[in-house]
């Protein structure tokens, strides 16, 4: 799968959720058509990270409708999703004993590719 052949894409850079979190909606809507996964995202229990996952796919979808304007979007299915880790930011907490702990605060990145598949 090259880049030539995917009809669209969107990315949402630094998401502060953790990449953990978010891999798990993404694998929910991996390989289904757009308005099933839509639905999905809209009824998950996991509502902030759903609702991240489900604005990058609306840019998606509007990225191939202004890329070919008369594509039709019942026919559009998500080829890949792909959460990376982003930067973490580093936060200190106080421990027992005059000590301090870590604290990771996770980003990631979502990337959503669609492909146009005919029949269903």
């Amino acid at each position: 799968m090259n880049e030539q052949s995917f009809v669209s894409q969107a990315t949402a850079k630094y998401v502060r959720t953790s990449p953990q979190k978010c891999r798990l909606v993404a694998d929910l809507i991996r390989d289904r058509y757009v308005g099933e996964a839509l639905t999905i995202l809209r009824f998950s229990k996991k509502k902030k990270t759903s609702s991240i996952v489900e604005k990058v796919l609306r840019s998606a979808i509007a990225n191939a409708q202004q890329k070919v304007p008369n594509i039709d979007v019942d026919h559009l299915y998500i080829a890949r999703v792909a959460v990376d880790q982003g930067t973490q930011m580093k936060r200190w907490r106080a421990s027992p004993m005059g000590r301090a702990s870590r604290i990771l605060k996770r980003t990631s990145h979502v990337r959503i590719f669609l492909e146009e598949r005919k029949g269903r």
